[in-house]
């Protein structure tokens, strides 16, 4: 009976120290813009996979693009107890409301591959999206150093789209000044979208300026709709076009030689090194120094950049094939 008794206590201890351990898990509250494209959904599933393996839970929430939505998302995980937050912002000056509530309750902020701006954030992951724009004007400019580029960039209210184009002009800026590169468009979209991409390139041909030698988008997505309204004019592979984020769709239009180079970033790692950062942060631990800092506007926000990959018609199965980012099967279909 003694026996049975001891075993019966160990049991009820076992279960209490196992819910004492689940109620000690780090909560982490992940807080997506949207899940609008490919990418964003490898994101997410990359940060909870690593969250997870560290012994922590997550709670994840998107947006639909709308700041007012995101807002009272952070509220609802601040009020549940989270531990840390880590936010893709819907708008980089809104989400500062986020940063300055989450700021009161002590929670630290990651602000993940979109900068918060004009707050005290505690951690920035990203990729160095200046060098990802010279990546794209510099592979474009070593095959036609001269000729009429156009440029197509990202959300005019984003502020990876300004990154990305300090990045081009560092590269294209010399060539204008000689004269050998002249940019006949120079604009950016409303937001990171497939038909802006189309409109913008379709209005353009329209009015019968065909001269077009290369376009640089600020995405796949928008590179995506450039060559759309490029193959109503028969001119899909004859313009070289630069995009960014290896989407599938993109890959496919490398294989057939309608989109000549994408930027791939470096997905899992970027989500491994968020996930690893808001472990410790949930759990008061110091975090690896860094010697990268962005500024935000109001500081100078340690930062964790990661550099992209050009992948092109040559290298699809030695970088996003063999990182398993994308299968080869889909993309050579």
């Amino acid at each position: 009976m003694k026996y049975m008794v001891r075993i019966f206590t160990l049991f009820l201890f076992a279960l209490l120290l196992s819910a004492c351990q689940k109620d000690e898990s780090v909560k982490v509250g992940l807080l997506l813009h949207a899940l609008d494209k490919e990418r964003w959904e490898s994101d997410r599933d990359f940060f909870v996979e690593k969250v997870k393996e560290l012994g922590g839970i997550v709670t994840v929430m998107e947006a639909g693009n709308n700041a007012d939505t995101q807002l009272k998302q952070a509220q609802k995980l601040l009020a549940e107890g989270v531990n840390v937050l880590v936010v893709v912002p819907v708008d980089q000056s809104a989400a500062a409301k986020i940063v300055e509530e989450s700021n009161k309750m002590n929670v630290p902020v990651i602000s993940y591959d979109r900068l918060i701006l004009n707050c005290k954030l505690d951690y920035y992951v990203s990729t160095d999206n200046v060098e990802i724009g010279s990546l794209q004007a510099r592979y474009l400019t070593t095959i036609k150093p001269d000729g009429n580029y156009m440029l197509i960039g990202g959300a005019r209210k984003d502020h990876n789209s300004q990154f990305l184009y300090l990045g081009q002009m560092n590269e294209l800026s010399p060539l204008i000044e000689k004269g050998d590169i002249k940019i006949i468009l120079n604009t950016f979209t409303e937001s990171w979208e497939e038909n802006e991409g189309y409109s913008i390139v379709s209005a353009f041909l329209k009015n019968g300026k065909n001269q077009i030698d290369a376009v640089i988008a600020g995405n796949d997505a928008i590179a995506l709709g450039a060559i759309r309204a490029l193959e109503e004019s028969g001119m899909a592979g004859k313009v070289l076009v630069a995009g960014m984020d290896a989407d599938l769709p993109n890959l496919q239009e490398i294989v057939k030689g309608t989109q000549t180079l994408t930027v791939y970033k470096p997905i899992q790692k970027m989500a491994s090194a968020a996930a690893d950062i808001a472990m410790r942060l949930g759990q008061g631990l110091p975090c690896e120094r860094t010697f990268q800092t962005t500024s935000n506007g109001e500081m100078l926000v340690p930062s964790i950049l990661f550099n992209g990959v050009v992948v092109n018609k040559q290298n699809l199965k030695l970088t996003v094939v063999s990182e398993g980012y994308q299968k080869e099967e889909d993309i050579f279909k």
